[in-house]
């Protein structure tokens, strides 16, 4: 059984080892708040298991520390960033922050961010749109990497490139985060260091046959992960994946036309407040009867009611504030690695 660990020493201990790395204050903060929510939320490839990463690319150099992202073009709802490679998760949340501060005056706010470093679990930044009763829509892409193939090609062209969304009802809010291919690749490397194979037969090997064995994806010549949907429906996820690059790289006019090298991400959010609309009472009754329609909804199986989006993973947040953190196996050895080199006390587990 994994070790739990108490969020705040978590908290604290992701702080401290950004920090030491050279990260300043206020960035090391947002990032560990950042990876530590999305283990909050449950999702584990994308968490604190990220955090070896990150100061393997802050020792390297390859994250930007200090300063400000730079402006590219400024409309007042509609805002255009170059990154500069600083630390994503800090970027977001900077951007959600500045895109609530200008819905005072504007119905919607949308941000295109180009050259970001990687921006983590996306689930982790929508409550802070949900809590304050607005709408966010959050994309991602990698320009310097593929590894999901177009359907009916096997050869790697794009990233999984998930699409989340959040909204608040009259109870709580929806949450969904999404890759738009059937796997990612952190899971991959995962199940790869474990020996383990996926669930089904969500790759195609480099001679473009369906397999469940993420090595395959670390070959040479390399396999590729198929779109969501899969054999039968991947060229629904193949437009979904296509969209998001539309949105992130092309409209932040930064992207795989450049031929980026360094891991990175663009960018797409917006923000958009339902009382510039309908109204937001009226946002809130519908978005309420739809949800409790949906969970009163006969299920299929008497033991597993409808869920809604988001509704597992705010229950594992609950439970993970209140009983601690469960981390998976491997991640806390590779940190106590980080923390020996930076001279940061590890957290005991509760």
């Amino acid at each position: 059984m994994a070790d739990r660990y108490s969020a705040p020493a978590l908290l604290a201990f992701g702080r401290a080892l950004l920090e030491r790395a050279g990260l300043p204050a206020d960035k090391a903060a947002a990032v560990a708040e950042i990876l530590l929510e999305a283990d909050l939320l449950g999702h584990t490839t994308h968490g604190l298991q990220l955090l070896g990463p990150y100061l393997r690319e802050l020792d390297r150099g390859q994250m930007t520390k200090e300063g400000q992202p730079e402006t590219i073009r400024d409309s007042g709802a509609a805002l255009t960033w170059d990154g500069r490679y600083l630390p994503g998760p800090w970027l977001v949340c900077r951007a959600i922050d500045l895109a609530l501060e200008r819905l005072k005056e504007h119905p919607a706010v949308s941000l295109a961010i180009g050259r970001s470093h990687h921006i983590a679990c996306l689930a982790a930044y929508l409550l802070r749109a949900t809590e304050r009763g607005k709408i966010i829509i959050l994309m991602t892409s990698d320009p310097a990497a593929a590894g999901v193939a177009p359907f009916g090609g096997r050869t790697p062209v794009y990233t999984p490139n998930p699409i989340a969304a959040g909204w608040p009802t009259d109870g709580e809010p929806v949450l969904l985060d999404v890759s738009t291919s059937v796997t990612t690749v952190g899971l991959n490397m995962r199940l790869n260091k474990l020996g383990q194979k996926l669930p089904g037969q969500w790759l195609l090997d480099s001679r473009g046959r369906p397999t469940d064995d993420p090595a395959e994806l670390f070959a040479e010549p390399p396999g590729t992960i198929l779109p969501l949907g899969g054999l039968e429906a991947g060229h629904k996820g193949f437009a979904l994946g296509l969209l998001v690059e539309a949105l992130t790289s092309a409209l932040a006019g930064l992207g795989r036309a450049d031929g980026p090298k360094r891991w990175s991400a663009s960018v797409f959010l917006q923000l958009i407040d339902p009382e510039a609309f309908g109204g937001a009472d009226r946002f809130r009754r519908e978005t309420g009867w739809l949800a409790q329609a949906c969970r009163r909804a006969e299920p299929v199986s008497p033991d597993a009611p409808v869920r809604l989006p988001g509704q597992a993973a705010l229950a594992r947040r609950r439970a993970a504030l209140k009983d601690g953190v469960e981390l998976a196996p491997m991640i806390m050895p590779a940190l106590k690695e980080w923390a020996k080199k930076l001279g940061v006390d590890v957290p005991g587990a509760v």
